[in-house]
């Protein structure tokens, strides 16, 4: 490594080491957290540096990736991101020479230890420089999930695939205490307090899902580690604002109270200990409830699509329909399976002829409706192609909810 290179390296990990000893004061790591939403992928170290350098960033790709991958280039002028990179290089020592079956140094006739030259792998990093999305330009980024909203759209699809993707039942009910929440080790279920707002629902069930999946005492990721009760709620209620943040729904009022309450005098190496357990579980958790959003949305789309064709089909010739067609749901069902295997062109070949005609209009336009909605259309992709797209992360500026206890 050469010497600019060796200063460069060294400059940002100072202002790493920095950034890490500022991290707990509660804006510097409300900023981390919103970036943890965003970058997943990304090691905590680089994370910490995307914050600091570029804070408004939402998602980043080297020049080349931004080109191969997303069809977009970077704009000219713009200054990239510069993070760490792994770049272990070798050289070559001399070393004491081992006999094989004692394990002892080779002794030469002149009484001292033999010597021979071995190829040594030393770890090193380099810097290497990213760009954000709003450094770019060229075609749309596909938006994956919808912001959340003070009432939360879609909020029954995702409560489902938060449901969906726990470890244990989560159920709703009254809770005599003034706890919001509670996960139940013993009887391995999740308890979220009836009568909650969407959002405060939401936010609580996925604080206690992060309890089951880090701190149960049979299946939990962390049960080895028994870290204490504090850093416990610091992980999930962390986990909890990086998974809403994700999907645009602002819990700070809430979180960053609770996350400052029970952080108070936590040590360096603590931190980034959780830190990183934080990381890996909010991204195993916004992987697993993007891809139930995603099948939910394709089901929905393949159960219009098919709807559509029956009416069409019916609209065209009741009579016909009538005498062929016994029970339109099942028709539905036949149609919906069909998609689902993405056996779609005879579909487009019996409808491209009407939709290429003028007469009759309403018959034409709806085709065309059919056609183009088929065309757009692609069978539910497997989980890994669901976790590789880009997501953009767009956080509703307003405050979502405001919490008034400090109960998960």
């Amino acid at each position: 490594m050469d010497q600019n290179q060796e200063d460069k390296v060294k400059e940002i990990t100072d202002k790493l080491e920095q950034g890490v000893k500022d991290l707990f004061e509660s804006q510097r790591y409300a900023d981390y957290l919103k970036v943890m939403s965003k970058f997943h992928n990304y090691s905590f170290n680089n994370s910490l540096l995307i914050a600091m350098q570029r804070p408004e960033a939402t998602m980043v790709a080297g020049y080349t990736a931004w080109q191969a991958n997303f069809h977009r280039n970077v704009k000219k002028g713009e200054h990239g991101i510069r993070i760490l990179a792994p770049s272990p290089y070798k050289i070559k020592k001399d070393v004491d020479k081992v006999n094989p079956n004692t394990k002892q140094p080779v002794i030469g006739k002149d009484g001292v230890p033999e010597k021979e030259r071995i190829e040594v792998t030393i770890p090193a990093y380099k810097v290497t420089t990213v760009f954000d999305v709003s450094q770019t330009e060229g075609e749309p980024i596909p938006e994956i999930s919808s912001n959340l909203t003070d009432d939360v759209k879609d909020f029954a699809r995702f409560f489902d695939a938060i449901k969906a993707i726990s470890p244990v039942p989560i159920s709703v009910r009254d809770i005599d205490s003034a706890a919001n929440g509670y996960y139940d080790g013993a009887e391995k279920g999740i308890v979220i307090k009836a009568g909650l707002s969407q959002a405060q629902t939401l936010k609580t069930a996925i604080h206690e899902v992060s309890h089951a999946k880090l701190h149960d005492k049979d299946i939990g990721t962390e049960k080895d580690n028994g870290p204490d009760r504090r850093t416990k709620e610091v992980q999930a209620e962390s986990v909890a604002y990086t998974v809403c943040s994700h999907f645009g729904l602002d819990t700070s009022d809430y979180s960053f109270g609770y996350i400052a309450g029970w952080s108070a005098g936590k040590e360096l190496s603590e931190l980034t200990k959780s830190m990183n357990v934080i990381r890996r579980t909010a991204s195993e958790i916004i992987k697993g409830i993007d891809e139930k959003l995603y099948r939910a949305e394709q089901e929905e789309k393949i159960e219009d699509i098919a709807w559509d064709i029956v009416d069409l089909k019916r609209d065209m010739n009741p009579v016909d329909f009538v005498d062929t067609v016994k029970d339109p749901e099942e028709l539905v069902k036949i149609i919906k399976s069909s998609l689902k295997m993405g056996n779609i062109e005879y579909i487009n070949e019996w409808f491209r002829p009407l939709a290429e005609r003028e007469e009759p209009a309403d018959i034409c336009m709806r085709a065309k409706a059919i056609v183009k909605d088929l065309s757009g259309y692609t069978r539910a992709r497997p989980a890994d192609r669901i976790a590789d797209e880009p997501v953009r992360y767009t956080a509703n500026k307003k405050d979502v909810v405001k919490h008034h206890h400090r109960n998960h």
